[in-house]
């Protein structure tokens, strides 16, 4: 099955382990990130930091609320986060790069929406990755914030 990618980076002024830290946290800092709206509710059901964490989020997309479950693991503990949506095969993953210094790190917020349809399906995968771009950029500035103690 074919699929749609695209992913948003920020380079934020701290270390990656902090920025790792407020995003694996899914009681607290990942709470504290989420652009709302979009989001309306993270509910953690199981686990609650990085791998073995399981959540259910709802958000208002094109005026109509979705709910989905995640499963959350960590491929590269410390550097990479992933999100997995089971229902749609959506995964989104949350990349830590340190820079030369280590005071900076390119965060990066990528996803992969699979496509079913054909051309339909692919302007429709275009049409959500316009609008979770803006979402994405706005997450990135709030992690900005949170981890400048904002």
């Amino acid at each position: 099955m074919a699929t749609y990618r695209f992913h948003v980076d920020a380079v934020i002024p701290d270390r990656a382990e902090k920025l790792y830290a407020i995003l694996a946290d899914y009681r607290v800092g990942h709470q504290a990130v989420l652009p709302r709206p979009p989001f309306i509710t993270m509910v953690v059901e199981e686990g609650g930091v990085g791998a073995g964490t399981v959540t259910t989020t709802s958000m208002r997309l094109l005026g109509r609320v979705q709910t989905f479950r995640s499963l959350i693991d960590e491929p590269e503990p410390g550097r990479l986060l992933r999100e997995t949506i089971p229902a749609s095969g959506m995964v989104t993953t949350f990349g830590f790069e340190p820079l030369a210094s280590g005071a900076q790190c390119r965060v990066t917020i990528a996803t992969e929406i699979p496509v079913i349809g054909g051309p339909i399906g692919k302007a429709f995968g275009a049409f959500i990755a316009r609008l979770l771009r803006d979402t994405y950029r706005r997450e990135l500035e709030l992690v900005r914030n949170v981890a400048a103690g904002g």
